[in-house]
């Protein structure tokens, strides 16, 4: 066996320390190859600027391996199976002319980072804002989305995720298509690009949050099967076979997976990742996929001393995910909560079908503002089965709450945000009870000032079966959930679709737009500046709800601070019962007042600046009012 064998065997101590897989670079000029390829005869490399390819050596564990002077950063290059099948490299990190195209060789340690004093902020003091690259700005680049920075900053972000950027066909698409897992998309600046924004992130004091897809590959220019077994047929997904976590050869697809959870936070200095739909992953083995990228995550923390954060989307309600390694957990840090967007969204007025069929409103909020998780063991009629577990010592921290994400835009119908289907006032209410939850809140691109776009699906494959899959697919989702008269399911293959999906940055000039703006900017600054807000303790809380009213009181403290947050959810006035009595009571904040109003629909706040013996105050129509007080010697 030569020396690189001890990169391809199972050990990852090499691949914590640098990239091993594909083309990397030693500190002596020489390019290092490896690639996986079990079930290949002969491998070579083919580089575009000579005539005979380079033929590597054959490892253990299905890798082939080659040192050699004869490639530098820049060169583009494909591999060669059995000498006749030409691909590009499944693990490039550059496709300059797109999937069907050949790599080209990065040299990652090139950049010249100047974030070396960056300290990612501790996880319970993330505000994060979610964005797509390409509708993100009209420009639809890594550079373009620098250039905005100062406004997330004034509007008090201190972290962006950005939607899934691994290399897809064309230059359209959500993200979720992926398939070159290292490569950064060739439209948005590629790999240098995503380098020059984390770090001119870190320089403005925003953390970098990575949407990564381990759950499934795209469809269009995925390569991976012909290199090895990267999916099983034991088990069956929304996308098809399944990634091959526990099957025979997964050891290649676990090491392919690892390296590029590495690859991102080490060579890129992405502060977090959010792995998408991880409820999908099919992995029996002794330890689960997302246990062992916690465990080699905690050893590149060790060796480097930054810290990252392993975020998860996930369904199944269950705290195993979020629980940590000693106790028995797979590690995660923290997980999005569908269940507080669907209890907030049926309070608001969403029809209870589809996924809401299963929430009640204003109830169910207050489930979820105590208790995280709505369903923890009560039967699901969606389902049709007991579901869940409680998760009663997850700390607030460990839950991302939203009014709106991509997914709850993007897959209704018609793509509509809340700015289409809410009132002015009901709006500012939906952001008032995440901003005031005991979570962290996430904010989705554009709401700030609600924006009117929609958000819808898009895509740009070629492949002429795909696209028909993909529109017949739509269809379908539509059926039944959604579906409100007889308007066409926007074609996701159709660039109009992609171009009413951009943000009209102009809004901010514009009234009341540049109301909410400064609602947003408010709010968000009274959160981080009262500790009983900014505190994420889910034991110092207390909720509770007037079903009828369509009301929820909200109290929560620390040490001597507390503050008492009240939601009218009803487009009446209501009178709210007051869980609290005998402290001196300051209002903070009523987005009832006039300054938050739009012109034409001015009404007077109902809620009094102060009170002390009240047992009851009247809210105005679809408002938040926050009060404090002090509680020192009581």
């Amino acid at each position: 066996m030569n020396q690189l064998s001890l990169a391809s065997a199972n050990s990852y101590r090499l691949a914590n320390d640098h990239r091993s897989l594909g083309v990397s670079f030693t500190e002596d000029g020489k390019a290092t190859i490896i690639t996986w390829a079990p079930r290949a005869n002969q491998v070579a490399i083919n580089l575009q600027k000579q005539l005979a390819p380079l033929p590597l050596n054959r490892d253990q564990y299905g890798y082939w391996s080659l040192v050699t002077d004869q490639i530098s950063p820049g060169d583009l290059y494909t591999f060669i199976l059995n000498g006749h099948n030409e691909h590009p490299d499944p693990t490039s990190l550059f496709q300059p002319q797109g999937v069907f195209g050949p790599s080209e060789a990065v040299e990652t340690g090139l950049f010249c980072w100047t974030d070396q004093h960056w300290q990612n902020p501790h996880l319970d003091q993330y505000l994060i804002y979610e964005l797509h690259t390409g509708t993100f700005t009209k420009e639809g680049t890594f550079a373009a989305i620098e250039e905005k920075l100062d406004h997330l900053v004034a509007l008090g972000i201190n972290a962006i995720e950005l939607m899934p950027i691994a290399q897809f066909c064309d230059s359209r698409n959500w993200g979720y298509d992926g398939v070159f897992p290292f490569a950064a998309q060739a439209t948005y600046g590629g790999p240098a690009g995503l380098q020059h924004l984390t770090n001119a992130c870190h320089q403005r004091g925003i953390a970098v949050v990575l949407d990564v897809v381990y759950n499934h590959f795209g469809p269009e220019g995925n390569n991976l099967q012909e290199f090895g077994p990267y999916l099983t047929s034991k088990y069956s997904t929304p996308w098809g076979e399944a990634v091959n976590f526990d099957d025979a050869w997964c050891d290649g697809v676990r090491r392919f997976v690892v390296e590029n959870v590495l690859m991102w936070l080490r060579d890129f200095h992405i502060d977090a990742l959010r792995m998408d739909a991880v409820h999908a992953i099919k992995d029996c083995s002794p330890v689960h996929i997302l246990q062992e990228i916690r465990q080699q995550v905690d050893q590149l923390m060790e060796r480097t001393g930054r810290r990252h954060y392993l975020i998860i989307e996930n369904d199944l309600n269950d705290p195993r995910f979020i629980n940590s390694l000693a106790e028995g957990g797979y590690g995660m840090d923290a997980q999005w909560m569908d269940e507080f967007h669907h209890a907030l969204r049926v309070t608001a007025g969403e029809p209870q079908r589809g996924y809401y069929a299963d929430y009640d409103g204003v109830n169910h909020l207050v489930k979820s503002y105590q208790d995280a998780y709505i369903f923890d063991g009560q039967y699901s009629v969606v389902r049709q089965r007991f579901f869940g577990r409680k998760a009663a010592h997850n700390p607030g921290h460990q839950f991302v709450v939203f009014s709106q994400n991509h997914d709850q835009i993007g897959n209704r119908k018609l793509g509509e945000r809340s700015s289409q289907l809410y009132s002015f006032g009901m709006q500012k209410l939906l952001a008032g009870a995440v901003l005031v939850s005991p979570y962290l809140p996430l904010l989705f691109m554009g709401e700030e000032w609600g924006e009117t776009n929609p958000f819808l699906y898009f895509v740009s494959h070629a492949d002429e079966t795909v696209i028909e899959a993909v529109r017949q697919g739509r269809q379908e989702e539509f059926a039944a959930f959604h579906d409100e008269g007889d308007d066409p399911v926007p074609d996701p293959q159709d660039k109009i679709t992609y171009v009413q999906s951009h943000l009209q940055w102009e809004r901010l000039h514009q009234k009341p737009h540049q109301t909410m703006l400064r609602y947003y900017q408010t709010l968000i600054k009274l959160r981080l500046h009262h500790p009983a807000l900014r505190t994420l303790n889910r034991e110092q809380l207390a909720v509770t709800a007037q079903e009828a009213q369509r009301t929820l009181t909200l109290h929560r403290w620390h040490k001597d601070q507390h503050v008492l947050c009240l939601l009218n959810f009803s487009s009446f006035p209501q009178r709210v019962c007051l869980p609290v009595e005998g402290s001196q009571w300051q209002k903070l904040f009523d987005s009832a007042d006039q300054q938050w109003q739009r012109h034409d629909e001015l009404t007077p706040s109902l809620s009094p600046t102060t009170f002390t013996q009240e047992k009851s105050l009247w809210l105005s129509p679809e408002s938040l009012c926050i009060y404090t007080a002090d509680w020192r010697g009581k």
